[in-house]
C-alpha cells in the first residue's frame, strides 16, 4: 500500500486552505485547479448539505458573505445554489464562478493520484452525542470517500468533536482523523480528542504544546496564520509537519528556499 504522508520538519507539506483561496474565489473548482498546479500536497475543503439533500463544497454557513445572493445554504436546492455567483464579489474576472458539488471536487481530485485531501464536515449537532440525521449526513460522505478510493489520502476534520468520536467508535483507526489545540475548540466532545487523532491544527505559540502532541503521537500542523517569511520561520521552530494557507505559492516558495519542501 503507497504510503502518501511523507510530510516531517525536513518535508513540510502545504495544504491550500479552500483553495488558492487568495487569488481565486475560496472552494470554487478554479481554486482547486490552480492550487493543484502549483504543486501543493494537500487540498482542504468545506462539506455542507442543500435543502434538497445535496452535498456542496462551501464554508459559510450562509452564502451572503462570498454570494450575490443571502440566505442559509440549507435553505436553497442545489438547483438554487448553482444560480449564485461566487466569483463577482472576488472581480469581474471571476463572475459566473460557481458552487461546486462535493462529486464535482471528487471527479477532480481523483484525476491527482499523489495528492491528499482535507475533509472539513461543516454538518454537526452543536450538542452531544451525534443526533441521527447528522450520523446520516456523515455516512453519506463516507461513502462517497471510499467509493472514490480516497480513504488512504484523506483526513476527516471537524470542529465538531461529537462526529469524530462517532467516526472512531465505528470505524476504529480506518480513517485518519484532524483536531485542534487547544482544546476548547474541540467543541462536544467526551473523550480525550489527542488519545485518537492523527494530527492537530495547533492555535498555539508554545513550544513544549507542540511538543506534548508530538510526544503522544499527534503530527503538529498549522493553519492559515502562516503565510509569510517571519510566520514560516516560527512554523519550522516549531516543529510545524503541515501549513495549511491562502496563498500556497508565496508558502511553497519560502520553504523551497530553505530547503523544507520536496
Amino acid at each position: 500500500m503507497k504510503n502518501y504522508w511523507t510530510q516531517s520538519n525536513r518535508n513540510i507539506f502545504v495544504a491550500a486552505h479552500r483553495g488558492w483561496s487568495a487569488a481565486y474565489p475560496e472552494n470554487s473548482m478554479i481554486a482547486f485547479r490552480k492550487a493543484a498546479e502549483l504543486g501543493v500536497d494537500q487540498i482542504e475543503l468545506d462539506i455542507r448539505v442543500t435543502k434538497d439533500g445535496e452535498l456542496v463544497v462551501f464554508h459559510d454557513e450562509t452564502v451572503d458573505r462570498v454570494s450575490n445572493g443571502t440566505g442559509k445554504v440549507r435553505d436553497f436546492t442545489l438547483a438554487e445554489l448553482k444560480q449564485l455567483d461566487i466569483g463577482i464579489k472576488r472581480g469581474p474576472e471571476f463572475a459566473g464562478t460557481r458552487i461546486p458539488t462535493l462529486v464535482e471536487f471528487l471527479d477532480f481530485v481523483k484525476t491527482l493520484p499523489d495528492m491528499t485531501v482535507d475533509f472539513e464536515f461543516k454538518e454537526y449537532d452543536r450538542g452531544a452525542p451525534l443526533s441521527e440525521p447528522y450520523m446520516a449526513l456523515c455516512e453519506r460522505v463516507l461513502a462517497l470517500i471510499a467509493e472514490y478510493g480516497l480513504e488512504d489520502r484523506c483526513v476527516v476534520n471537524s470542529f465538531g468533536a461529537n462526529l469524530h468520536e462517532y467516526i472512531q467508535s465505528k470505524y476504529g483507526n480506518k480513517y485518519k482523523h484532524h483536531v485542534f489545540f487547544p482544546d476548547k475548540y474541540n467543541l462536544n466532545g467526551s473523550y480525550d480528542a489527542y488519545s485518537y487523532a492523527y494530527c492537530c491544527c495547533v492555535f498555539d505559540e508554545n513550544r513544549e504544546n507542540f511538543e506534548m502532541l508530538r510526544n503522544r503521537g499527534v503530527r503538529t500542523w498549522v493553519g492559515a496564520s502562516v503565510k509569510d517569511a517571519e510566520t514560516v520561520d516560527w512554523a519550522i521552530e516549531m516543529g510545524a509537519e503541515l501549513i495549511t494557507c491562502n496563498n500556497p505559492d508565496e508558502v511553497l516558495r519560502l520553504l523551497r528556499e530553505r530547503g523544507r519542501h520536496k
